[in-house]
């Protein structure tokens, strides 16, 4: 800034406006992203056993359906951030939430397995873009409590997963897995119904050099919150002048029409990029080692956190005993399946709580790296054998670890990243993460129902631990920082 007293950036104004009204909204919408995607993951607990007993599939078979979405997680993951960084925050969750609903309710109505898994797969593409909200929603939170915010909008997936397993509980036994299907679709609709009034975020705006846009955003901030702005003019944070003459190349949607015309930058601060140039961008000297780090963490939290709800009905339920691979055809009928997936949806409740008690008091480095390590301290004993009331003790506190882990990483990676490829990062270290999804059935719980306990309790312990080193080689700690907006921002 030229001149603190006549200038002020997006950070300087979110802090004065604080945390209020205006945010709740923008979390109450965010939020529903977050539940629909839980309820779609964790679906799959329940479609697939009622799938492979109707249409007599095989047990690869049925873990195609799964495999097939976080396929699909994969992909969008990717594109949805690119279309974001380039296109707005709007459009990006607009396409998910269109495909998500969209295959979501027409998977219900699949004639046969294969028309299913191709849906599937479509709903994971729109399920990939999840994160672009979560982006949306941090760029509107004032930087100081950017943490405990980020905790909160945290929560929306476990209260997806509990919703999920109640209207699993109540519809699956009399209606059947299609209703649930549907009825899961639900919440991406709701996103759609609201669409027309969620406004563009005011730091992508200010980036792409759209400042009148962005102030006027602000201003409906400070409105609904009861606050007031800094004085002067809002300015990027990397100091782009203004060309007061020109007209804006593209409108906003806004919660209240727009009272004047916008001024805009002579040409633009940011050219639209293609998906190759964002991220190499991410691999630039500047954000490479946090790039692979952030790979490796979220490829590690993914294989377990999966891991660990698959586990959890498995060595609970057991305690040691090997089991054949069969599927027992009542099991899906029978209540205490979804006793124990509403109970294990509980266990993450303490770990969010846990988040948001160190995030911000200690930072998010020493806070994941804790409890990655205490994770491995609650599987060291599941080397061995275990009474049931221990084993499932010992999983809900790595459960709870772990969900800690997941919670902080996704606050930690989009402040680790510019405005201009924040959802590229982000998107990209989640697909990456869904690839350690997808391999993790395969590998570490086929061992267990192959006899090989220690072994998969092993192959989690290394994951996990080498994940709570890599969160100490993090060459920055953003507890407290503004977020930057270009690369050549410094710290």
């Amino acid at each position: 800034m030229e001149d603190g007293s006549s200038t002020f950036t997006v950070d300087e104004a979110l802090i004065a406006l604080g945390f209020g009204n205006y945010q709740s909204l923008v979390l109450a919408y965010a939020g529903m992203a977050w539940v629909a995607e839980a309820m779609e993951m964790m679906l799959l607990s329940f479609v697939g056993p009622a799938v492979l007993v109707e249409w007599e599939l095989s047990s690869h078979e049925e873990s195609l359906i799964t495999s097939a979405v976080f396929a699909g997680m994969l992909v969008g993951a990717y594109s949805w951030g690119i279309v974001s960084d380039n296109y707005g925050r709007r459009k990006g969750f607009l396409i998910t939430a269109l495909i998500t609903g969209g295959a979501g309710l027409l998977s219900a109505f699949a004639p046969n397995y294969i028309s299913l898994v191709i849906l599937r797969c479509l709903v994971g593409i729109g399920l990939g873009g999840g994160h672009v909200l979560l982006s949306w929603f941090l760029e509107f939170v004032p930087a100081p409590n950017r943490g405990y915010w980020m905790v909160v909008f945290s929560a929306f997936w476990t209260i997806g997963t509990v919703l999920e397993a109640l209207l699993a509980w109540a519809v699956m036994p009399t209606f059947g897995w299609r209703w649930l299907l549907a009825l899961s679709a639900l919440p991406s609709s709701i996103l759609l119904l609201f669409y027309g009034i969620a406004p563009e975020s005011p730091r992508y705006l200010c980036m792409k050099g759209r400042t009148a846009a962005a102030h006027h955003v602000l201003d409906q901030i400070a409105r609904m919150n009861k606050a007031n702005l800094p004085p002067g003019m809002l300015v990027s944070s990397h100091n782009i002048e203004l060309d007061e003459n020109c007209i804006p190349v593209e409108d906003t949607t806004h919660l209240l029409p727009a009272e004047r015309p916008e001024p805009t930058i002579s040409k633009n601060v940011e050219f639209q990029k293609g998906g190759s140039t964002l991220l190499f961008m991410l691999f630039s000297p500047k954000l490479v080692k946090s790039t692979l780090l952030l790979w490796m963490v979220f490829f590690g939290n993914a294989f377990a956190y999966y891991g660990l709800v698959l586990l959890t009905s498995v060595l609970s339920s057991g305690s040691g005993k090997c089991k054949s691979n069969s599927l027992d055809l009542e099991n899906h009928k029978d209540d205490s399946l979804y006793k124990n997936v509403l109970i294990t949806s509980f266990a993450e409740f303490p770990g969010i709580l846990l988040s948001a008690a160190i995030v911000d008091r200690i930072g998010r480095k020493l806070s994941m790296s804790a409890m990655f390590f205490l994770g491995c301290i609650f599987l060291l004993p599941l080397l061995f054998n275990q009474t049931e009331v221990v084993t499932t003790c010992l999983l809900f506190g790595a459960r709870i670890c772990i969900t800690g882990t997941f919670t902080v990483v996704y606050i930690y990676a989009p402040e680790i990243y510019p405005t201009s490829v924040r959802s590229t990062g982000v998107g990209v270290s989640s697909a990456v993460g869904r690839i350690g999804g997808m391999i993790c059935p395969l590998v570490a719980v086929a061992l267990i129902h192959s006899c090989h306990q220690t072994l998969a309790i092993v192959l989690f312990e290394f994951v996990i631990f080498l994940s709570g080193v890599a969160v100490t080689l993090f060459p920055l700690e953003t507890n407290g920082l503004d977020l930057r907006d270009t690369l050549s921002t410094s710290r």
